[in-house]
């Protein structure tokens, strides 16, 4: 077991942080797609949008995004909804940690190929690493850690918790 970065509560209190921060940039829409990345940014996803069902009454729609994420350039991207459903709509694309960037910009430039209100992007972590011109608009915590350093995102029902292992 390694190092525990954020406890449940922890998370728990930036997952409502950043819920409220997605509203603020969506002040004036009736409908907020949030986009999951299979894996922890769909889990994510789904614990904000309970949050975001708490306080707010907007129509909020949960996508998933299916990728090979060790080799998306030669994957396709799917999504749980069809293009029609998110084109013109303010789209939130969640992933649990962000490392190089890899993942998200991929899952970002899935959603460029159709007309959007606007595009934002999340995650729990960010770990600083980015190779790719990518950035979270909103994030739970930056971690300054080497690259032999892992980070891992869980996501229990016995807790949920941020660890940090060499």
């Amino acid at each position: 077991m390694g190092n525990i970065i954020l406890n449940n509560q922890q998370i728990a209190h930036k997952i409502e942080r950043i819920a409220f921060q997605i509203l603020e940039a969506n002040v004036n829409e009736k409908e907020i797609i949030v986009a999951g990345i299979q894996g922890g940014g769909l889990l994510l996803a789904q614990k904000i949008i309970t949050v975001l069902h708490k306080i707010s009454d907007k129509n909020i729609l949960l996508c998933e995004i299916t990728m090979d994420k060790k080799n998306p350039i030669k994957s396709e991207i799917k999504t749980s909804l069809k293009a029609e459903q998110y084109q013109n709509k303010s789209v939130v694309i969640v992933d649990d940690v962000l490392f190089s960037g890899r993942t998200l910009i991929y899952g970002v430039h899935h959603f460029l190929n159709v007309p959007l209100k606007q595009l934002k992007t999340v995650v729990l972590v960010n770990r600083n690493f980015k190779k790719f011109p990518v950035k979270a608009d909103f994030k739970g915590i930056s971690l300054s850690t080497s690259m032999k350093e892992s980070v891992e995102v869980i996501f229990s029902t016995k807790g949920d918790q941020v660890q940090l292992a060499d």
